[in-house]
């Protein structure tokens, strides 16, 4: 029983030695070759990476696209916003229309430096009003 108690482990030690050994000078020698030999080769690790390298593209195009339309989007709500806060741009549309009376409201709010309030308060959309005939009598 003593005799096959020291067999094993020695066995065990002996293949791990012989293993440890052709790795270190055959095996090592033999994969360093090969490595070298692919390294030599043109576009190996391109072609190797390829499908990874297009996913990776695909990928970035697809957020710089997404990037680039939440950008844009918001910076033209925030230039329709900003023209919607001069204060000038009532007195412009007043002026423009003709419209004295709003005019000088603006003018006034501007003065007193409400003119964003009013710009916010207005509505977006102007309601038009039927145009009434001067003519009187009948058709």
């Amino acid at each position: 029983m003593e005799l096959t108690q020291f067999v094993l482990p020695a066995f065990v030690a002996l293949e791990i030695l012989i293993i440890l050994a052709l790795y270190r000078y055959i095996l090592r020698d033999w994969i360093i070759q090969k490595w070298e030999a692919k390294m030599d080769e043109e576009g190996w690790l391109v072609i190797r990476l390829e499908p990874v390298i297009d996913e990776i593209e695909d990928r970035m195009h697809e957020k710089l696209q997404a990037f680039q339309d939440s950008f844009f989007g918001s910076v033209g709500a925030m230039t329709k916003k900003a023209k919607d806060l001069d204060p000038m741009s009532g007195i412009r549309k007043a002026a423009k229309d003709g419209d004295w009376t709003s005019m000088m409201v603006e003018y006034a709010a501007n003065k007193a430096g409400l003119g964003g309030l009013i710009a916010q308060q207005q509505p977006q959309q102007s309601q038009k009003q039927p145009q009434q005939s001067q003519k009187l009598g009948l058709k």
